[in-house]
């Protein structure tokens, strides 16, 4: 399933992360997609919401060998015209949120950084909770684009 944008580039898969406020989880995930499956994934990240780039995944993906600095906390109207393969939702939030996509659109949420990281007593603590969802998320976007593909019941 691999397709091209209005500009007739690529022949890659499509993929649109959505997460709440495009702060943290989905720009991870757009991050590690680039990095690890870049040359069959075209991603993009978005929120329902914006809330800024969260400076703590910014550090941890850093830590892990990827740069997402140049990216930013955008709206899903932002995005430029793109017909996307899928939509994978990223929380619960913005998986009941979604606005319509002529996609295939799958859940696979991850906990939220921040609220993992408010029970932390320190620097240390913070940024093992934004590592532990970094982590997690790097495993999915390995399982990337096969599972999608193959309709893995465990993305849905």
């Amino acid at each position: 399933m691999h397709t091209t944008d209005q500009t007739g580039a690529t022949g890659k898969i499509t993929i649109l992360f959505l997460c709440t406020g495009n702060s943290c989880r989905s720009q991870m995930a757009e991050g590690w997609a680039r990095h690890l499956r870049g040359d069959v994934l075209e991603p993009y990240s978005a929120g329902i919401e914006r809330h800024g780039m969260n400076p703590y995944a910014v550090r941890v993906m850093a830590e892990a060998g990827v740069d997402i600095s140049g990216q930013h906390s955008k709206l899903i109207d932002e995005l430029p015209s793109v017909s996307f393969d899928f939509v994978v939702t990223l929380c619960d939030h913005a998986h009941e949120s979604c606005p319509y996509f002529p996609g295939r659109i799958v859940h696979r949420g991850f906990p939220d950084p921040p609220r993992l990281a408010e029970q932390a007593t320190d620097e240390d603590g913070i940024l093992r909770a934004y590592r532990t969802v970094r982590d997690q998320i790097r495993a999915f976007i390995l399982s990337l684009p096969a599972a999608l593909e193959a309709g893995n019941p465990e993305l849905s």
